[in-house]
């Protein structure tokens, strides 16, 4: 039967053990906004498919839309939705224009602060614009490129009572799947297939 190691030798074999792994250690990189907003911004513009889920505690069960995404950076992002009605939000710096069939609207994004937080989350994202995450988001990485998720919580308290979170995530330079909880119990997951 071998005999055990005394306390000082196994002592030491740790520490020869962590000297030798530390090249390794220092090698590894570990992955943060900067890198993902870095990887995101490679892709100036796209399009993509969407399929959104909106879950409600006022209705009986999930409101569920289809249509396209497109962006291009630096502050363009539209949203169309083709299903179950037609309609579209274009956003263009601090421009929104809503249109619900022949109608349609203009107003400032900074004047409707909930929808704002949303837009910046999913625009900033799309576009790789660390800026504008980090002027309204405390802002949470996970994962590596090939797998990652992007937490964004509102950095204005007032907002936080309305919009609780946009978690992000995604592949490489893509998005796959957004989901947006309010603070009041409802939430949305939207599923993007890039085009």
């Amino acid at each position: 039967m071998p005999h055990p190691l005394p306390p000082h030798r196994i002592e030491r074999r740790g520490l020869l053990l962590a000297l030798a792994l530390l090249p390794l250690a220092a090698h590894a990189q570990v992955f943060d906004l900067a890198q993902l907003m870095r990887l995101l911004a490679q892709v100036q513009s796209g399009q993509a498919t969407f399929t959104e889920q909106r879950h409600s505690s006022v209705l009986d069960r999930p409101v569920e839309s289809t249509g396209r995404l497109s962006f291009q950076a630096p502050d363009r992002f539209t949203r169309e939705t083709l299903k179950p009605r037609s309609e579209s939000i274009s956003v263009v710096g601090n421009e929104v224009t809503l249109r619900q069939g022949s109608r349609s609207r203009t107003v400032q994004l900074d004047s409707v602060p909930e929808a704002a937080v949303i837009v910046e989350a999913i625009r900033g994202t799309l576009t790789g614009n660390r800026e504008a995450i980090d002027r309204h988001f405390e802002a949470q990485v996970g994962g590596g490129p090939n797998g990652w998720q992007l937490l964004l919580a509102p950095r204005d308290a007032g907002l936080r009572k309305l919009v609780v979170q946009v978690a992000i995530q995604g592949r490489q330079s893509a998005p796959r799947e957004i989901t947006i909880s309010m603070a009041d119990g409802d939430y949305s997951i939207m599923r993007i297939t890039p085009q």
